[in-house]
């Protein structure tokens, strides 16, 4: 069941971008800083490997990635400015968001300023969330949309570029494709595991919190 939906995941990230191009890549990544924990470690590697095939360019597809970021990152800044963290705390866990997400965010935050917003954007986790405190804040908003476009085009840029040098890799050299056909077994055991493991410990959180 799990690899069913990991699987349906994946290709439908697949599908957006294939069929959008660079609109794709801006509304998933709007979608995944929008609180809503969608994978950028699927959606920024398949951009990237656009790139190997001359489809994308990988600053085109950097800065789709990080535009996508303000917008989702804008969404959720007003929904906390407007007094939504009650419907956060509420309804988080239908998407794994626990509230100790939203705790860890604030104190963050509250540790490093507007600053966070930059730096944040560069940490796992930490980046899908930390539009909400500074909507809690109040951040100034040129300021935020700055800082929110500095975070992610390097985060974004990174993402792409993995997925590009592994298509190019895919796309030329015979030993990589064997290597990873002898052991795809091994490889989507280890995923499932992983995100397995990801899921069922998010739920424990959200369960305690």
């Amino acid at each position: 069941m799990l690899e069913q939906i990991i699987s349906l995941l994946a290709s439908w990230i697949v599908a957006v971008i294939s069929a959008t191009g660079y609109l794709g890549v801006v509304i998933l990544m709007a979608i995944e800083s929008a609180c809503i924990p969608l994978p950028s470690e699927i959606i920024m590697p398949f951009a990237g490997y656009l790139v190997s095939i001359g489809k994308f360019s990988l600053i085109g597809a950097a800065t789709a990635g990080a535009i996508g970021c303000n917008v989702g990152s804008t969404v959720a800044y007003y929904v906390a400015a407007s007094g939504g963290r009650a419907a956060f705390e509420r309804w988080g866990k239908y998407v794994l968001i626990s509230h100790a997400d939203i705790e860890r965010a604030d104190a963050f935050f509250a540790r490093y300023g507007a600053a966070t917003v930059f730096f944040g954007r560069l940490l796992p986790v930490v980046r899908t969330f930390i539009a909400f405190p500074a909507g809690l804040a109040r951040m100034p908003m040129l300021k935020f949309q700055v800082y929110t476009f500095l975070g992610s085009w390097p985060w974004c840029f990174a993402l792409a570029y993995i997925g590009y040098v592994l298509g190019t890799r895919w796309n030329s050299d015979p030993t990589l494709r064997k290597v990873f056909h002898e052991f795809d077994a091994v490889i989507v055991v280890v995923l499932l595991a992983g995100i397995a493991w990801f899921v069922w410990a998010r739920w424990r959180e959200i369960s305690r919190g």
